[in-house]
């Protein structure tokens, strides 16, 4: 016989058992005699037999696996912060002992990508989903959470939706933007531009509104010219720049950007216009990621604990995946300035 065919009923044959007791070996019930029990695993063990799993599924087994979908319309393979999101959600899953099922959507307009998606759902083929870079009202996301799905979310804020099946992880960007504008403030500077983020995304209006809060709690003046609309990704600071540049009447002493890849394209943009940082201009970013530190020049940010915020979500999916739903727990990541070179005192 060959191992792949082998079935419970076979392996109940083999180790002269009922096919029940074999189930009961399989799923660790502990009214099985020891003597028993090594039998049936010996047989187990010869054939390298395991349970299928939609049968498993069926039965109402867990299948011990999350999803992790990334929404992004193409820069995931080239952004750091994005493959340091996914590794720390792979490697905390581990921890558990589950697997990450993983998925790019590239647009979730695209109904055979959101469709894929349900499948993946409604077929019990995992546990639970953790989905990064969603707008802050995604349907995708709401109708599975609608429908009792396990969800755990990166960046949403959604006020009355409290489902207790419902997880969010956000950014404390309000305090971001005040560390950012009250460390530019001690320089000198009062000229402050900011790049923004995706604002259908939550950390998009969340930052800039932190911004807004920040520079009128001291005095100082925003200008339109200098509110530069970008993205989350290093092009979206690099085209602000060219933006800027080419329009402005004048240019602010400092620049924000929404994240430090924004900031990197900034500075590249700048450069190339024959601009220094942080001798012309100043420039601070939001994240601190890996490159951050090694940059040129290295990049004063707000530093945000990504690794905390990933095993803690993983964690709480985890668990009400394991122990059920009963309330709402969202949690915020706090954050620090980290002063390097990229910004100078007037």
């Amino acid at each position: 016989m060959k191992k792949a065919e082998i079935n419970s009923t076979e392996i109940a044959r083999l180790a002269g058992v009922s096919r029940s007791t074999v189930s009961r070996v399989i799923n660790n019930y502990p009214n099985v005699p020891a003597e028993t029990r090594e039998k049936v695993m010996k047989v187990i063990r010869q054939y390298n037999y395991y349970p299928n799993m939609s049968a498993q599924v069926l039965a109402g087994k867990k299948t011990r696996t999350i999803g992790l979908f990334l929404i992004d319309a193409g820069h995931v393979s080239s952004d750091i912060l994005t493959n340091m999101l996914i590794s720390s959600v792979i490697e905390n899953a581990s921890a558990y002992g589950y697997y990450v099922l993983t998925n790019i959507i590239r647009n979730t307009q695209d109904q055979d990508a959101v469709r894929s998606v349900k499948e993946i759902f409604y077929q019990r083929r995992i546990d639970g989903g953790i989905f990064i870079g969603a707008a802050n009202h995604e349907p995708l996301i709401e109708e599975l959470i609608a429908e009792g799905f396990m969800i755990g979310i990166v960046d949403q804020h959604l006020p009355g939706r409290t489902e207790p099946n419902r997880i969010v992880a956000n950014f404390d960007n309000d305090r971001g933007m005040e560390l950012a504008i009250d460390y530019l403030a001690g320089l000198g500077h009062s000229k402050i531009g900011v790049i923004n983020g995706d604002m259908k995304r939550q950390s998009g209006p969340s930052k800039y509104e932190g911004y807004l809060k920040a520079m009128a709690k001291r005095g100082f003046e925003v200008r339109p010219e200098w509110v530069l609309p970008g993205d989350f990704h290093q092009e979206a600071g690099y085209q602000a720049i060219q933006k800027l540049l080419q329009s402005a009447s004048s240019l602010p002493t400092a620049i924000i950007a929404a994240n430090d890849s924004v900031a990197f394209g900034a500075i590249q943009a700048l450069h190339e216009n024959g601009l220094s940082v942080p001798r012309d201009i100043s420039v601070i970013g939001f994240d601190d990621h890996a490159l951050s530190r090694m940059h040129q020049p290295p990049l004063t940010t707000i530093r945000v604990d990504f690794m905390h915020m990933m095993n803690r979500l993983t964690g709480a999916l985890i668990k009400k995946i394991e122990q059920g739903a009963d309330r709402f727990e969202p949690f915020t990541i706090g954050c620090e300035l980290v002063v390097r070179d990229s910004c100078r005192p007037l």
